[in-house]
């Protein structure tokens, strides 16, 4: 599944003071696929820092930024993808506080059970992403008491319980928050949903409902990239969410082991105009795309299995 690893990261500058540092772990169809955003301050801060493999890439960027010092790294939660450089980015930037939620912490000084689930959940793609190490708990700042600067956490579980957004100014840090947006890596529209088990419907549009109270002028995602002014396409992956609950629901009546997933799938390709732009990827975009959806399937799936065995 690996190929050859790619030796530099692409810097975009998007504002005059904002990066999207883009990390190309290496994986087949993970091209655009992973966010590092830096505010090249002050204050200096990155939001999420990508797995541990990719962090030579993200040094060699910084570097050429001419960045020497990192104030803050601000996590919007502890995924592999998102958190599992966070220790092996402590060598070069060693005094760098990390802003994360309280029940993170302990999964970061001792990642063994974070490691263990992103295997049990990754499989091979987190062999690739390679092992988190250890981050020293006087480095890690619970999100709760973190006032040191103007950036301003958001609480939004829904992709995760533990998952935090974050603004600066006009400039909103969704994550995962808002769904996977990929529209300029498709060349056409691309919004999926971020919705793995355990996944709680209501949970999730009420993150999004914060998020859109906001008004920011730009949302930077995790997945990748970033829209000016996204109000609109918030409001249409809401729409999206509900849209997704109704097809999956109809398909669970229907019940059939075998093609359940497929079924899906092919309704939601038809019916979903978000998601457009898959057509227009390449192949091994297109594989790492299926995987995705059929893990956020599964999430709405087991929503509204455990909604029915309640009432």
């Amino acid at each position: 599944m690996s190929m050859e690893i790619k030796q530099r990261a692409d810097i975009r500058k998007v504002s005059e003071k904002l990066y999207l540092i883009t990390l190309f772990p290496p994986i087949p169809g993970f091209t655009n696929f992973i966010s590092v955003w830096l505010y090249k301050g002050p204050p200096c801060f990155i939001v999420d820092i990508g797995p541990s493999v990719t962090i030579p890439q993200l040094i060699t960027a910084l570097k050429h930024l001419d960045v020497s010092r990192i104030d803050y790294l601000f996590l919007t939660h502890i995924h592999i993808d998102h958190a599992g450089g966070a220790g092996d980015f402590l060598h070069f930037f060693p005094d760098t506080p990390i802003i994360t939620h309280p029940e993170g912490i302990s999964h970061l000084v001792d990642p063994s059970r974070l490691w263990k689930g992103s295997l049990d959940v990754l499989g091979e793609i987190a062999k690739i992403y390679e092992p988190i190490k250890p981050v020293p708990e006087d480095l890690l700042v619970d999100v709760n008491d973190f006032h040191a600067c103007p950036v301003e956490p958001i609480l939004t579980p829904g992709h995760s319980a533990h998952h935090i957004s974050y603004q600066f100014e006009d400039i909103l840090f969704a994550g995962e928050a808002a769904g996977v947006y990929l529209s300029e890596a498709a060349g056409h529209e691309y919004l999926r949903p971020a919705t793995p088990p355990r996944f709680f419907l209501e949970t999730f549009v009420q993150s999004l409902d914060r998020l859109l109270d906001r008004n920011a002028d730009l949302i930077c995602y995790g997945h990748w990239g970033a829209k000016e002014s996204g109000r609109e396409l918030m409001e249409k992956h809401r729409n999206q969410l509900y849209l997704w609950n109704r097809v999956i629901g109809e398909e669970m009546d229907k019940w059939n082991q075998e093609f359940f997933i497929p079924d899906c799938m092919k309704r939601l390709f038809s019916e979903d105009t978000l998601l457009s732009g898959f057509f227009n990827m390449d192949a091994e975009t297109r594989k790492r795309e299926e995987y995705f959806i059929t893990n956020s399937i599964k999430g709405f799936g087991l929503f509204l299995k455990a909604a029915a065995d309640n009432t």
